[in-house]
């Protein structure tokens, strides 16, 4: 059977399947009848005039929000919807859930103002559009402000009461950093709930689709002084994939206050979306792994069976650390992850790509299951997001607060100085008599020094590692010897009463 005959006769069984009222068990029942065929492409053919628009081009075409549904109703939610282009060419579509009814929204260039574009009244025939965006009043009681963005993918990404867009989430994530490529699944079709007066949060369902599996989402987002989204998902593989990323997290990193040699010639003393990875593990063990911008690629691994959270984290929060008045990186959100239910043996992994510029994510994170997702097998995943500060997800030990480094005293170390506040720094007296663990995956520690800090409350920890220069590899290639693994935590006696400081460099 010719591709395009499958895929469209699988289009075909899936509206039939939908054709009663919608469900999440219809929508299941969908994804799983479209993974049973081949995959087909459902990409946009764009006029020329779209297809080589620039960011900033496409940017200039803006929906109008006087178009924006429900709000001649006076919902407490309202969506807009953005206009394909540039990358933006798969075909997306939107339909409202409306109680027994199922609206399709369908597209309205009139909607949108063109700009300077030149588009307005150019004929642009068989679109759909590329995401959309919800909108309240989270910020003031008079004025709907947007707090979620499903766009391009499976990307979407959510604010809380007074923050700035930073970090993204994704639906799927499959072969990230693997070397045959990685597969970026879309959302193709997405059902929202028309929303009550009193409502005070907006259902999303969502079909996943890509060319080895599809998928049955289901988001309850609330926002609010947290934005909570409560995700179910269930996968639907075409074969059997071995290296699948849930719940995967992406973000910015370019320098901050641990980067050495500072090479970026930039008036700001730091650029992120976010400073740290946290874990919440089942043994009850806390890490935080600061965030670098790496020479070469650099891909960590966490054991994580049954974790019980995860996320990347903007604890930085002073302006005067940044001292961007455009882009607000202070006010980014922390996005946390908190698995519904048991995950299994799996493993947290980290990758950080280098990255010359601030338009470019260059971090990811994701839990992926210790087995593969066999073919034809639904597998079936749920979780709570949470956007927020990242005062609302400290450990209840001792927090990293921040991590600076630079030369060492002597030729050839590194000198490192962790502040630590929080959990029971605050009860402890100036005079306590604290240790830290030190553990290096090679090399020496030179030197160690803790000290009550009286800036912060906290306690400060410095010491200086010194490596080994001696060996060949390290003489011939330099950049190709290994990072050099470090892990740190605060003792009061025997007992550890912070999180673990976790962290590399290359000698």
């Amino acid at each position: 059977m010719p591709l395009v005959l499958a895929g469209l006769l699988a289009l075909w069984a899936a509206t039939v399947a939908l054709a009663e009222p919608f469900s999440w068990e219809a929508l299941q029942e969908r994804a799983r009848q479209l993974a049973a065929t081949p995959y087909a492409d459902s990409r946009l053919t764009l006029p020329e005039p779209l297809a080589r628009l620039s960011y900033d081009g496409w940017r200039d075409i803006r929906f109008r929000p006087e178009e924006s549904l429900w709000r001649n109703e006076k919902l407490p939610f309202e969506l807009q919807f953005f206009h394909p282009g540039m990358l933006y060419d798969h075909a997306v579509e939107v339909h409202i859930l409306d109680g027994n009814k199922t609206i399709p929204i369908a597209f309205r260039p009139e909607a949108f103002d063109y700009g300077k574009t030149g588009l307005a009244g150019v004929s642009l025939p068989g679109l759909t559009y590329a995401g959309f965006r919800a909108h309240t009043a989270i910020n003031t009681k008079n004025y709907l402000d947007e707090f979620l963005v499903f766009l391009g993918a499976s990307y979407f990404r959510a604010v809380a009461q007074g923050q700035h867009y930073g970090t993204s989430a994704r639906g799927l994530a499959i072969d990230t950093a693997e070397p045959n490529g990685e597969e970026f699944p879309f959302f193709r079709d997405f059902w929202v709930t028309k929303p009550g007066k009193k409502d005070k949060s907006l259902t999303i369902f969502a079909l996943l689709d890509s060319p080895r599996v599809t998928g049955a989402y289901r988001f309850v987002a609330t926002p609010g002084n947290e934005t909570v989204i409560d995700v179910d998902a269930v996968l639907f593989p075409r074969v059997t994939l071995s290296h699948v990323g849930l719940a995967p997290l992406t973000s910015m990193f370019i320098f901050g206050e641990n980067t050495w040699p500072r090479i970026f010639d930039d008036f700001r003393p730091e650029v992120h979306d976010a400073d740290g990875l946290s874990l919440s593990l089942a043994n009850g063990e806390w890490v935080w792994r600061p965030l670098r911008n790496p020479a070469t690629l650099a891909v960590n691994v966490f054991e994580a069976p049954a974790i019980r959270g995860f996320g990347l984290l903007q604890r930085d929060t002073n302006f005067d650390h940044y001292q961007d008045l455009e882009a607000f990186y202070h006010r980014r959100p922390s996005v946390w992850i908190e698995p519904k239910g048991q995950w299994g043996p799996g493993e947290v992994r980290l990758i950080q790509i280098p990255s010359p510029e601030e338009i470019h994510d260059n971090i990811v994170v994701y839990w992926k299951p210790a087995a593969a997702l066999e073919a034809g097998k639904a597998f079936s995943f749920a979780y709570r997001m949470r956007w927020c500060p990242a005062a609302n997800v400290r450990p209840p030990l001792a927090f990293v607060s921040a991590t600076r480094t630079g030369q060492g005293r002597s030729k050839g170390t590194r000198l490192f100085v962790l502040d630590f506040e929080g959990g029971t720094l605050r009860t402890l007296p100036p005079e306590a008599v604290l240790d830290a663990s030190i553990w290096l995956s090679e090399g020496r520690v030179l030197d160690k020094h803790l000290m009550h800090n009286p800036e912060t409350g906290g306690w400060r920890v410095v010491f200086e590692v010194e490596t080994s220069n001696d060996s060949a590899l390290a003489r011939m290639l330099p950049d190709k010897r290994p990072d050099t693994e470090m892990r740190v935590i605060l003792l009061h006696g025997i007992t550890p009463i912070s999180e673990t400081w976790s962290y590399a460099f290359k000698p």
